[in-house]
């Protein structure tokens, strides 16, 4: 019968909203509202007339009003006047306007209680029936009361109806405190973007119970089944119990029945609690990454950045800003940021320059091939702390051009590292990759040499006895975001309308995000003595065709009907799965247990340092095979796959 009267009540809106636009009313003049409550006050005069009569148990034979009656009118009128209760929008009225009409009608009743028994006192006559003034005080309280509460329930029921076409049906997943500040923001959200349909409980407590008006939902079985049962159109997860575990398989269980997901913030990160709504964002491909996210310790970190000088090489890259961004939150003394691109460090600039506006930075255009210009910056500045993060990470352009490798990627980090040991950095953290270990092609080989580099140089200082530098080495996968990754073209190649492209229907790849990987960076060189080569626990290996099915659906769309995925084979140099050790390397375990440092074959710094100066010779005449030839001299596990260059790999016996 309740629904009957919601579809028929429904009806009735649909219709009428052609006729009439209650947005587009504008709010009714003072003198109006003043006018309709001057009638409510008519209506309660004859309405306690009528239960005086009842009372008394006589007939009412004059329909019009006494003076007596006349005189009570006007005086509440007058403290209507008084007091503003017509100042107020009936629709967004509030109990501060029932807390008006109580005063002001208290004090009418006052105010003729005292007409009363002063002319009373002077005439022995009486002017009002007591008791008809007291039944008057609260009929008229209650119907201007009434009157505004039925007005804005008229219009909060017409928009919600209205509006029933634009809005989202949502279930929201939890029934906790977040759960419930999260829905009722939604509800009370003008104009509303959400309609909320319920809560779900995985725990089942709750059920046959309401919270907000809202049914609470016992989950016995698929997500995706119970969205669809209640007709929702999308999930809100705004429950703090779960784990990554559960999010994941509630996001995956949406996603392949192509409903949407959102994620709602944590009522204790958020400043502005009124502004909760605004805040729920659709789940990333970040959020379903099958790894735990990483805690650091911010303590050791914030000891090794505070007050001091730090020199960020590449700080305009996708990494060293990042890093930029990190270091800044721990107040150095100063921040250097060096980069050769220049409209991403003015950028960078203009960010620093925004958020942290009492940090002293400079934004230095340098290029980390030129030692000569590098050393200008370190004679000047005299670095506490150098974060290199400049390099060319292109697996398919390093490959055609491996010379460009040899000086970005090797005299560049041995250009950076050879200055902070000259100037006496306290700590040189160089940003590597996975692709150093067991390297199949030039980008990969050109950072396992300067890998191999660095950590000769800590080498040569420690038999020297003068290790005033620690050298530090990060190893990481693939990064979610970062210039030339496969989620920005992924999300491009969608809002061309697809294909989406993939090399190899089997390719795998680690994954992790720009902060994460940047925080590695930070505590990798605070907890470092020097000489480590620090690698990161980064979960599970994701299948790249199972990435842009994601990706695809978490757009809206749905995998090979809206958006084809095509395989378009492997690129030089490039394999199917990165590895974070090689066969020869153990690991060892630190403080954090999502952070390993790796063992690896050491080399002498002469030993390289030839090599090096050998490869850089070759390099200047650009003969790319004798440039490969000599980094698989260096690098013996150096295998080029999918290559020109594999001619040169030595064969195994």
């Amino acid at each position: 019968m309740l629904n009957q009267l919601k579809q028929a009540f429904r009806q009735v809106i649909e219709s009428s909203r052609k006729k009439i636009d209650f947005k587009n009313i504008g709010y009714l003049p003072r003198w109006a509202i003043l006018c309709f409550d001057t009638i409510t006050l008519l209506i309660s005069l004859f309405i306690t007339r009528l239960v005086v009569s009842k009372i008394q148990k006589t007939i009412i034979v004059d329909f019009g009003f006494s003076s007596q009656e006349v005189v009570l009118l006007l005086i509440n009128i007058l403290f209507f006047i008084l007091f503003r209760t017509y100042a107020g929008l009936i629709r967004h009225s509030t109990f501060i306007d029932a807390a008006k009409f109580l005063i002001a009608t208290a004090a009418t009743l006052l105010s003729v209680l005292l007409i009363h028994y002063g002319y009373y006192l002077f005439t022995s006559e009486e002017i009002f029936f007591i008791p008809q003034l007291f039944i008057y005080a609260v009929i008229s309280f209650c119907g201007l009361f009434l009157f505004r509460v039925l007005v804005k329930q008229i219009f909060e029921i017409y928009q919600s109806y209205s509006d029933i076409d634009t809005k989202l049906n949502v279930l929201v997943y939890g029934t906790d405190e977040n759960a419930i500040a999260i829905a009722s923001a939604l509800k009370s959200e003008k104009p509303a973007r959400y309609n909320v349909l319920g809560f779900i409980d995985k725990e089942g407590k709750n059920k046959s119970k309401e919270i907000l008006g809202l049914p609470i939902i016992h989950i016995n079985r698929k997500t995706a089944v119970i969205l669809r049962i209640y007709n929702a159109q999308a999930l809100i997860l705004a429950d703090n119990s779960l784990t990554k575990e559960e999010s994941i398989k509630i996001v995956d269980s949406c996603l392949e029945h192509n409903y949407k997901v959102f994620r709602a913030p944590l009522i204790s990160d958020i400043e502005n609690k009124t502004n909760l709504s605004s805040q729920i964002q659709k789940i990333q491909i970040e959020d379903i990454l099958e790894r735990d996210p990483i805690k650091l310790d911010n303590k050791l970190v914030a000891k090794e950045i505070f007050n001091k000088t730090i020199l960020v090489t590449g700080g305009a890259g996708s990494i060293g800003s990042e890093i930029v961004r990190q270091v800044a939150n721990y107040k150095p003394k100063k921040l250097l940021i060096l980069d050769q691109a220049e409209s991403p460090l003015y950028n960078i600039q203009l960010e620093i320059k925004n958020n942290f506006p009492e940090l002293q930075y400079e934004a230095v255009i340098a290029d980390v091939r030129k030692a000569d210009v590098l050393e200008t910056v370190f004679e000047k500045y005299k670095p506490d702390v150098v974060y290199h993060a400049a390099a060319y990470k292109h697996v398919p352009l390093m490959e055609c051009h491996p010379s460009e490798a040899v000086f970005a990627n090797i005299i560049g980090s041995k250009n950076v590292a050879d200055l902070a040991c000259k100037y006496k950095a306290e700590k040189f953290v160089m940003v590597s990759t996975d692709k150093a270990v067991n390297p199949s092609n030039v980008m990969g080989a050109s950072k396992r040499i300067a890998e191999i580099y660095v950590q000769a140089l800590q080498q040569k200082v420690n038999k020297k006895n003068k290790a005033t530098t620690n050298f530090v080495t990060t190893r990481f996968g693939n990064v979610l975001g970062s210039n030339g990754s496969v989620v920005p073209l992924f999300k491009r190649q969608i809002e061309e309308g697809g294909p989406l492209t993939i090399t190899h229907p089997d390719i795998i790849r680690y994954f992790m995000t720009i902060p994460e990987a940047c925080q590695l960076v930070l505590e990798a060189g605070a907890m470092g003595n020097g000489g480590e080569i620090f690698i990161f626990d980064m979960g599970k290996a994701v299948k790249i065709i199972d990435l842009a099915k994601k990706i695809i659906r978490l757009a809206g769309f749905t995998p090979y009907k809206d958006i084809d995925i095509k395989v378009v084979g492997l690129r030089p140099g490039e394999k199917l799965y990165e590895e974070l050790l090689s066969d020869k390397s153990t690991t060892l375990p630190t403080y954090n247990e999502k952070i390993m440092i790796a063992k690896v074959e050491t080399y002498s710094h002469l030993e390289i340092n030839e090599h090096i100066q050998e490869l850089i010779t070759i390099a200047k005449e650009e003969d790319k095979n004798a440039i490969v030839k000599k980094m698989k001299d260096i690098v013996p596990e150096f295998i080029s796959m999918n290559s020109d260059y594999e001619i040169f790999d030595k064969k195994i016996v």
